[in-house]
């Protein structure tokens, strides 16, 4: 008798701090060009994508500040840069839609989650606007207020 596995979570890395930072308004998907090593290491989950952005330069976009530590157990003719900029795949109609928003309206692209997608890494980010002070403040507020209205309705229920 072959007992069936539960299907494994498929996302790699979160970006939590994306949404208390920013107001995400449209999500895009790309694949990422990587390296041997950077496979293995995120198979392992060795990511970090807590101060990652995406920036758009000669027509490509690229991934900054993802942090991919490598394993102890790579190869040692391999150099290992865990900081290194990576390619993302897009088609052209993304890539201009996301180059006249960034370049026109003053939006920035923020990394929020980088998932399995069959056998392909995906990374999937947001055009955002930065929130002020103010604007997290009323954020919490909100989340709060909609927290106990929930409570209070569950509560009227029974």
């Amino acid at each position: 008798m072959s007992k069936k596995k539960k299907p494994a979570s498929n996302t790699i890395a979160l970006n939590k701090k994306a949404r208390h930072e920013y107001f995400l308004e449209d999500k895009f998907e790309a694949g990422l060009a990587l390296q041997g090593w950077e496979i293995k290491s995120i198979r392992d989950g060795k990511v970090n994508l807590s101060d990652s952005y995406v920036i758009i330069r000669d027509g490509e976009a690229y991934l900054l500040g993802t942090q991919i530590q490598p394993l102890n157990t790579a190869s040692s003719h391999v150099v290992c840069d865990p900081e290194r900029t990576r390619k993302l795949l897009l088609k052209k109609r993304e890539l201009s839609t996301l180059i006249g928003k960034t370049e026109r309206e003053g939006y920035t692209l923020v990394a929020t989650a980088m998932y399995w997608k069959k056998c392909w890494v995906k990374l999937e980010f947001y055009l955002a606007k930065g929130k002020k002070s103010h604007d997290k403040r009323d954020s919490i507020k909100d989340r709060d207020w909609a927290r106990q209205k929930e409570r209070m309705l569950k509560h009227d229920v029974r």
